[in-house]
Formats: C-alpha cells, structure tokens, sequence
C-alpha cells in the first residue's frame, strides 16, 4: 500500500492490517502491481510529477525501468505476461513488452482510477472524476482486436485502484480513508 502524501510504501500484513514494513519511495507512488514476486511502482517525480515505472525488490530496493509515454499514468494491472498502464485523462490504457515499449493501446472511453485482470478479462473503474465522482465497473475482452468495453456495475464510491485477489475486488475509497472488497453482480 502507498501514500503519495508521505511518499511511503508499506508492506501490509493481511490478516490483521498490521504495517510489516515502511519503505521511502523515490517520489510520489501512484500505483503498484505484483509481479513475479516483484513489485511495479508508477512513481512521479520531480514539481511536474513525471511519471516513470520502477521495479522493487526486497533485495535490491527501487530502480527505475522506463519513462511512462508523454510522462503521464498511474494504475498497473498484469496479465501474467505484460504489464500495463492506465493513462487517465487519455481514456487509454497501454500494454507493454519486457522492454518497456508500448505494443498496444486500448481506449476505454472514459476516465480511468483503476484496473485489473481476473478470469482471463480485464475489469475496468472508469467514468469522470469532475463533477461528482461517476464511476463504473467495466469488463473487457484483452483478446479481442478492439475491445468491446461493457459497464457492469455503478461503483457507488469514489473509488482509486483496482486489484483482485481470486474471489474479491479491491479498491481504495479515498474520501474516507478505507479499503472496500467487493464481488460483483451475477
């Protein structure tokens, strides 16, 4: 879990919530995937809070991999072979190879505070942020050549990030300092 305010990424223990570990970020942590017992940070940098994507390991802490295209994104999904990056305000997210060259772009017609992969698809938090936080869970074929995006649920928070773990989705509600798990509708 981060906090771009203390700039902190802290190892959490889920059983009871406990911090295990509190590690100083290079910048401000947007995002993090797992990957291959690994972890993937966006993390901004400098007064225009550029984006680059960092590898972590406890053995060898942060290094920068690449620059986010046009230095902008934040949420990290894995398919269990590539990586990638929402880019918010584009309404797209990117698909990298192992190089850190984009491959593919998907556009998903909206804002983006969130995605992640489970069962072979792509679950979406898209919608606007401005006026008043309208979000939506999407589901997505990444298979397809040009991904049919389908709302299935109102998300009736405003909610950051999107991650599952085999049975429950999980997302931040911001506004209220609390961690939501969920499953969605039949």
């Amino acid at each position: 879990m981060g906090s771009r305010d203390l700039r902190r990424v802290y190892a959490i223990d889920p059983e009871n919530w406990a911090v295990l570990k509190e590690i100083e970020a290079p910048g401000i942590p947007w995002a993090a995937v797992a990957i291959n017992g690994e972890v993937r940070f966006t993390i901004g940098e400098g007064a225009d809070d550029d984006r680059y994507v960092y590898r972590y390991t406890t053995e060898a802490g942060f290094s920068k991999m690449f620059a986010c295209p046009e230095f902008t994104g934040s949420y990290l999904s894995f398919d269990g072979r590539n990586l990638y990056l929402a880019q918010w305000y584009k309404h797209r997210i990117l698909k990298f190879d192992e190089n850190g060259n984009v491959i593919r772009e998907i556009n998903v017609g909206a804002e983006i505070c969130g995605h992640a992969f489970a069962d072979g698809s792509m679950y979406v938090l898209r919608g606007q942020e401005q006026p008043d936080e309208d979000w939506r869970i999407a589901r997505l074929d990444p298979q397809e050549e040009t991904p049919q995006v389908k709302d299935i649920a109102v998300v009736p928070f405003a909610c950051r990030s999107l991650t599952f773990d085999g049975e429950l989705f999980w997302s931040n509600y911001r506004a209220k300092d609390s961690i939501i798990s969920f499953a969605l509708p039949n």
